[in-house]
């Protein structure tokens, strides 16, 4: 009987898993995972911009406005998220005017259509 608890002993020591050096290995790799997300959130956080991480947001971000290197970054409910490069290509084709926009004293932007026939439109009015 004294040499069976000293081999039931000898056996919990000398347990083949914890001979093994790579046991250790996938806990740093979860401690690790763990760490890089927390990192991100903390990243996003700090930047203020949680909506981010929110899937039923819509966000728009410009990047350098003004600038020649200038990126507006879109972020649609639903939708991939999409990155506009500006460039220096000014649009042409062919079209026609639809009317002329105006900037108030106190920021406000007035869209006036144009017609075809003002005056006889105005005339119209008066009437």
């Amino acid at each position: 009987m004294r040499k069976s608890r000293r081999c039931r002993r000898m056996r919990l020591l000398n347990d083949p898993d914890e001979q093994n050096p790579m046991t250790g290995v996938a806990n740093l790799f979860d401690v690790a995972m763990v760490f890089s997300v927390a990192l991100l959130v903390a990243l996003v956080m700090s930047y203020h911009l949680p909506e981010l991480l929110s899937a039923n947001e819509d966000i728009t971000i410009v990047k350098n406005p003004g600038k020649q290197d200038m990126k507006i970054v879109i972020k649609d409910e639903g939708q991939p998220i999409e990155v506009l490069n500006m460039t220096d290509d000014i649009g042409g084709g062919t079209g026609e005017a639809l009317g002329t926009a105006y900037r108030l004293a106190d920021g406000r932007v007035i869209y006036v259509p144009e017609e075809e026939n003002s005056s006889s439109t105005y005339q119209q009015m008066l009437d």
